[in-house]
C-alpha cells in the first residue's frame, strides 16, 4: 500500500495525532472493519453497504470514495460534503443476510478523521443486538472536530451510552453486548455547511474485565419515610453475561449528602463476586434511617458511595432520600391555595425557576438532570416514544422520572405532558380518533366529550397526566398544514366541540383531575394561529405555518379569541401560544410574535378573560422571539409564559432566567405567580399524593369499548357531498371494485401525529382499513390499487383516495403540497368511473380539488382522517349507520379561491360550509311555504329556548334545500346556505330557516 511523507516518521506521526494511543505488546491486532478501498458498496438496506440519510430530501450528506495522497491506509478515504438543518449523515450496515459480528474481544473503535477545526461534535453511533442493522438498539458517543488535518480517533466501547432520544425497535437487553453487531453511523454537524474525510475504522485494543463486567443498583434513587430502610440491590452484569474470570470487589460507604448522621446509622463495608460469578448475581445492602425530633423537614439525601475493583461502577450514586413531612403543603386536607402559599414561600429562586422549565424526555437520558435542575416538567415531542412503546414501558419510563423528583428537596412532582390530539397517537396500538376536522363534521358535542373522555383514560393509564389538546384554532385557509387540527373554520362550530375539554378534564372547577381517567388539558394555539396569511410564514420553507395573523380587533374578537373565552369558561388548566405572529390593524406594533405579546397573554387571557391555569410555550417558541436568548427568556415570561418549553435547551432557559430575576429584568413577584400557577395544577391533578403512574386503567387502552366510540366517531364525520340515483348506501350482494391509494393503508387513514411527528403511510399501529372494513360487509370485493385488475362484471366502485400524512408547516401547499389528487389516483378515479357506477372517497385532512371529474362522480364523500376504526366508514358505506356529517370548512372549486369562508363578501365554492346530504330520512317535501312555516316555528322555538326542536326544524329546512340545490350549486345559493349553518350554531334558528328560503328562492 501506499504511504505518504506524512505518515513516514513515527515521531512525526505521534506529535501530529495527540489521540492515538501506541499499541499495548499483547494486544492483538486490530480488526478493520471499513478501509475504503472500494470493499464496501453504497447500498441501501437490506443489501450491506453504505447509506445516507437526513431529515428531508436536503439533509442527506453527499458520499463519494476519493483518492488522496495523503490518505492515511490505502489509497482512497471516504468523503463528502453536506449542509443539514435537521438531522443527517450515513451509516454501514453489514448484509441482513449474514452472521452479525462479534466485536466483544476487542477495547475499542477507532477511525481516522480529517479536520476542520469547526468545532462541531461529530456524534458515532453503534448499532448492538437485534435482527439486523435497521432493528437494533443504538448506541452513541461523539467527539470534537477541534483540530486540523488527519487525527485518528480512538473510542473505547465504555464511551458509548443508549440512545434515549431514540430508539427504532423495541428493547433488547439496554446492554451493549458487543457479540452482535450490525455496523456504525455517523451524524454530522448541523447549521452550516460543511466537508468530511474519513479512513480507516477497525476495532483496537484487547477487552479485560472491567470493560465487559459492570456493578449495576436497581435505582439511583430509594426514598424511604423517616425511619424506614432503604434497600439497594448490587448486580453483577458481563457482556454476553458469561461469567466473571476475576473476583470483582465492591466497597461501600454512607457519605455526605444533607442528611446528618442524626438521620441515619452510618454504614460501611465491602463484598466480593468471586472468580466465576455468574452475571445476574445481586448482592443487597439496607440503610437504616432514624426518627429524629424534628416535625417538619424537606427531603435529605444519604449518598451510599459505591468503590468497584475489576468492573466498570456504576454511572451514579445511588441516593437514598428521607422523605419530606410534617410540612402544610403536604397535608392534603388544606384548600390547594394554602398549600401552594406554603410551599412557594419555601423555595429558592432556582427552584422556582426549574419548575418554569420543561425538557424533552430524550434530552434527560435516565433523569439525573431532573435532581440536579429541579425540573418542574416534561415531555415526550411527537415520536418520542420509550423502547418498546407499550403502556407498561411508557409507565416505566415516566415513574422513573418521577422518582429523580423525589431526591428534590421537597420532593415536587414532575407534570408529563404528551401531544395526544387524536387519541394516544404516540403509542402504538392505542385508540386512535378522528382528527379535529373530523370530529367537527360530525356537529356532535356529546360525542366529541366521549373522545376526549377515552384519550385522557388511555393517556392517564400510561402515567401522563398532560395532553397538549385540544387545538382551538379556527381554520380560514386550507393551504395551511395544520388544518385538521382545527374543528373547523367557524368560531361557533369551534366553540361547540369544546365539550373536548370536559372529556379529558372533567368538571370544570378541576375536582376530577386526580381521577385515574382525567388529564389536564391545554386550549392551543393562543391566538389566531388559523389565520396566518399564506406567503407570510419565515419558518424554513413553511408557507402560512408560523406566518402572520393581520386582523382588526372586532375580527380578533369574533373569529379567533372566541373559542379562548369558552375554553376558558369549561375551565381549561393550561393555554399555549402560537408561533405566529399578530399584527392588530391600526395598533401601531406591526407583526408581533404571540409568545411575546404581553398584551394578550397578561392583558387579555389572564386579566380580562380570567384564566387561572398556567401558560405553556410551545416548542422552542421563546426562540422566534427577535433578540438574543436572555431577551427571548425575559421577554416572554414578562409576557405571561410560566413554563416555557425548552426541549433541549433546558439548561440554558433555567440559568438566563436567573440571571435575569437577579438582574431585575424580570421580577420574583413575576416568577411567584407563575410558578403559583403550576404548583396548583399539580396540587388538582393529585400528583403530591400520586406521583407514580396509576395502570389500573391499561387494560382498557385499545379496548373494545374504547374503539366502538372511535368507530362512532369516524361514521359521523363522513360528509357525503353527493349521491346521484342513491349510489350509497351499498348493499352487500353488490359486487364492488376497490381502488386508490388510501383504500388500505392505516397510516393514510390516520394522518399526521400518529405514532410519530409526521405519520407515516402503512401499517404502522393497529386498526382497521376501510378495505378490510368494506370485506368484513361483503363477500363480493375485488381490490386493485391502481384499478389495473379487470372492471368488468362489477356493480360499483369505490375509489379511496387523498393525502399521504403530514403534520405543521410539513404540510402547507406550497412547501412540497398541494391540494390537487395525485396522478394515481385522478388515473384510478377515471378508469374506475368510466367503467361503472362509482362512489369517490377522499381521506385527507383538508378538502381537495375536485374539478371538473364531479359530474364522472356518482356518489362522493368527504371521509376526512378516520384514524384506526376503518369500520366507521364503511358501517356508514353500507348503510348500518346513516350519513349524517356535514361540512366544518367550505369545500372550493379551486386553489385560487382560497383563502374561502362563510361569511365571505364573495363566496363561490363546490360545496359550501355545513354541506352534508343525509341517508338518515327521506327529505320533506315542500317548497317555499313550507319553509316560510318552519321558519315560524323555527323563531318560536328561539324565543321558548327550546333548542332541541329549533335544531330538528332548521334541520328539516336545509334538506329541502340541499334536495333541489345539489346538482347546481351556485353563489346566491351557497351564501345564505354557509350563513345558515353559522345562525343554526349560534341558536337563531328563525333567522337560519330565512336564510335558507332564501338559498331555496336562488337555487
Amino acid at each position: 500500500m501506499r504511504r505518504t511523507a506524512l505518515l513516514v516518521s513515527a515521531a512525526l506521526l505521534t506529535s501530529l495525532l495527540p489521540l492515538a494511543v501506541a499499541r499495548a505488546a499483547d494486544d492483538p491486532p486490530p480488526v478493520p472493519v471499513d478501509r475504503f478501498e472500494g470493499e464496501v458498496p453504497f447500498a441501501n438496506p437490506p443489501a450491506g453497504g453504505l447509506f445516507t440519510w437526513g431529515s428531508d430530501t436536503d439533509d442527506p450528506p453527499t458520499l463519494r470514495l476519493s483518492s488522496r495522497d495523503d490518505a492515511p491506509e490505502g489509497d482512497q478515504v471516504l468523503s463528502g460534503t453536506y449542509d443539514i438543518s435537521g438531522y443527517g449523515g450515513f451509516t454501514h450496515d453489514f448484509a441482513f443476510a449474514e452472521p452479525a459480528h462479534d466485536w466483544s474481544a476487542h477495547r475499542g473503535i477507532r477511525l481516522w478523521w480529517e479536520g476542520q477545526d469547526n468545532g462541531k461534535k461529530v456524534a458515532l453511533e453503534l448499532k448492538d443486538g437485534g435482527a439486523n442493522g435497521e432493528a437494533s438498539e443504538l448506541w452513541t458517543t461523539s467527539f470534537t472536530d477541534d483540530f486540523t488535518g488527519w487525527k485518528q480517533i480512538e473510542i473505547p466501547f465504555t464511551d458509548f451510552a443508549y440512545r434515549t432520544d431514540y430508539q427504532p425497535v423495541g428493547g433488547i437487553d439496554h446492554v451493549l453486548g458487543l457479540t452482535q453487531m450490525w455496523g456504525y453511523a455517523v451524524t454530522l454537524p448541523v447549521g452550516a455547511p460543511g466537508q468530511f474525510a474519513m479512513e480507516g475504522v477497525e476495532l483496537y485494543g484487547r477487552a479485560d474485565q472491567s470493560l465487559r463486567a459492570s456493578v449495576l443498583t436497581d435505582s439511583a434513587v430509594y426514598p424511604v419515610k423517616e425511619g424506614g430502610t432503604a434497600t439497594v440491590k448490587v448486580t453483577l452484569a458481563t457482556t454476553g453475561s458469561a461469567p466473571i474470570d476475576e473476583p470483582v470487589t465492591v466497597a461501600y460507604e454512607t457519605t455526605g449528602g444533607s442528611a446528618s448522621t442524626s438521620d441515619y446509622t452510618p454504614l460501611k463495608g465491602e463484598f466480593t463476586f468471586p472468580a466465576g460469578t455468574a452475571s445476574g448475581t445481586t448482592r443487597t445492602v439496607r440503610v437504616h434511617t432514624l426518627k429524629d425530633k424534628t416535625a417538619a423537614e424537606a427531603a435529605e439525601t444519604v449518598p451510599l458511595k459505591l468503590t468497584v475493583t475489576g468492573a466498570k461502577a456504576p454511572a451514579e450514586t445511588p441516593q437514598v432520600v428521607i422523605d419530606a413531612h410534617g410540612l402544610p403543603y403536604l397535608n392534603s386536607k388544606l384548600p390547594v391555595r394554602k398549600r401552594v402559599a406554603d410551599l412557594l414561600s419555601r423555595m429558592s429562586l432556582a427552584e422556582k425557576t426549574g419548575q418554569m422549565t420543561q425538557a424533552e424526555r430524550g434530552a434527560v437520558g435516565t433523569g439525573a438532570d431532573i435532581t440536579a435542575d429541579d425540573l418542574g416538567s416534561l415531555l415526550s415531542g411527537g415520536g418520542s416514544t420509550p423502547t418498546p412503546n407499550t403502556p407498561a414501558a411508557w409507565a416505566k419510563m415516566i415513574d422513573s422520572f418521577q422518582l429523580r423528583a423525589r431526591a428534590t428537596r421537597f420532593q415536587i412532582p414532575l407534570v408529563y405532558g404528551v401531544d395526544a390530539v387524536h387519541g394516544h397517537n404516540n403509542l402504538v396500538g392505542a385508540t386512535v380518533m378522528p382528527h379535529n376536522i373530523g370530529i367537527g363534521a360530525t356537529r356532535d358535542p356529546a360525542l366529541a366529550q366521549r373522545t376526549g373522555a377515552v384519550t385522557a383514560a388511555e393517556v392517564r393509564a400510561t402515567g401522563i397526566p398532560w395532553d397538549f389538546a385540544p387545538c382551538l384554532c379556527v381554520t380560514r385557509d386550507e393551504r395551511w398544514g395544520r388544518s385538521y387540527e382545527s374543528f373547523g373554520e367557524d368560531p361557533a362550530l369551534v366553540e361547540s366541540m369544546e365539550t373536548v375539554v370536559q372529556g379529558l378534564q372533567g368538571a370544570r372547577d378541576g375536582r376530577d383531575l386526580k381521577d385515574d381517567d382525567k388529564v389536564l388539558a391545554t386550549a392551543k394555539h393562543f391566538v389566531g394561529d388559523g389565520g396566518t396569511a399564506y406567503g407570510s410564514s419565515t419558518t424554513g420553507t413553511y408557507t402560512i405555518d408560523q406566518g402572520v395573523t393581520t386582523v382588526t380587533r372586532q375580527q380578533l374578537e369574533a373569529i379567533h379569541l372566541a373559542p379562548y373565552r369558552t375554553a376558558v369558561d369549561r375551565g381549561v388548566g393550561t393555554v399555549m401560544p402560537s408561533y405566529s405572529s399578530l399584527d392588530i390593524v391600526g395598533d401601531g406594533r406591526g407583526p408581533v410574535k404571540m409568545h411575546a405579546r404581553a398584551d394578550m397573554i397578561n392583558g387579555v387571557l389572564k386579566d380580562k378573560l380570567g384564566f387561572d391555569g398556567f401558560v405553556i410555550s410551545d416548542w422552542n417558541g421563546i426562540d422566534q422571539i427577535p433578540g438574543d436568548y436572555a431577551s427571548d427568556v425575559r421577554t416572554s415570561v414578562n409576557a405571561g409564559v410560566d413554563m416555557v418549553m425548552a426541549p433541549y435547551a433546558y439548561k440554558d432557559f433555567h440559568t438566563a432566567l436567573v440571571a435575569e430575576v437577579r438582574a431585575g429584568r424580570v421580577s420574583e413577584k413575576r416568577i411567584d405567580d407563575a410558578v403559583s400557577r403550576i404548583l396548583t395544577q399539580k396540587f388538582k391533578l393529585g400528583l403530591f399524593e400520586k406521583p407514580y403512574a396509576d395502570t389500573s386503567g391499561a387494560s382498557k387502552i385499545g379496548s373494545a369499548g374504547h374503539r366502538a366510540v372511535a368507530r362512532q366517531a369516524a361514521a359521523e364525520s363522513q360528509v357525503l357531498l353527493k349521491n346521484s340515483g342513491g349510489v350509497l348506501p351499498l348493499k352487500k350482494s353488490q359486487k364492488v371494485y376497490v381502488a386508490g391509494s388510501n383504500a388500505d393503508d392505516i397510516g393514510n387513514q390516520s394522518g399526521g401525529w400518529t405514532v410519530t411527528w409526521q405519520g407515516a403511510s402503512g401499517d404502522i399501529t393497529p386498526g382497521a382499513t376501510i378495505l378490510e372494513a368494506m370485506r368484513r360487509n361483503s363477500a363480493q370485493v375485488t381490490y386493485s390499487k391502481d384499478a389495473s385488475a379487470p372492471t368488468a362484471g362489477h356493480d360499483v366502485g369505490v375509489v379511496v383516495v387523498g393525502e399521504a400524512p403530514y403534520a405543521e408547516g410539513v404540510g402547507d401547499v406550497g412547501n412540497g403540497n398541494d391540494l390537487d389528487l395525485s396522478a394515481a389516483d385522478r388515473a384510478a378515479v377515471d378508469k374506475v368511473c368510466a367503467a361503472m357506477t362509482c362512489a369517490v372517497l377522499i381521506v385527507s385532512g383538508r378538502p381537495q380539488l375536485i374539478g371538473d371529474r364531479l359530474g364522472g362522480i356518482d356518489a362522493l364523500v368527504a371521509s376526512w382522517l378516520p384514524g384506526t376504526e376503518g369500520d366507521g366508514v364503511a358501517d356508514v358505506l353500507y348503510g348500518r349507520r346513516a350519513f349524517t356529517g356535514r361540512l366544518p370548512v367550505t369545500w372550493p372549486r379551486s386553489e385560487a379561491q382560497l383563502p374561502i369562508n362563510v361569511g365571505d363578501p364573495t363566496y363561490d365554492p363546490q360545496f359550501p360550509y355545513g354541506w352534508g346530504l343525509t341517508t338518515l330520512t327521506k327529505v320533506p317535501e315542500g317548497g317555499v311555504a313550507t319553509l316560510t312555516a318552519l321558519g315560524a316555528a323555527a323563531g318560536a322555538a328561539e324565543r321558548a329556548g327550546a333548542d332541541d326542536r329549533g335544531r330538528v326544524l332548521v334541520e328539516k329546512a336545509r334538506l329541502i334545500v340541499q334536495q333541489k340545490a345539489g346538482p347546481r350549486m351556485t353563489a346566491a345559493v351557497a351564501a345564505p346556505f354557509a350563513d345558515a349553518e353559522h345562525l343554526l350554531l349560534t341558536g337563531r334558528y328563525g333567522e337560519a330557516v330565512r336564510k335558507l328560503t332564501q338559498a331555496y328562492r336562488a337555487a
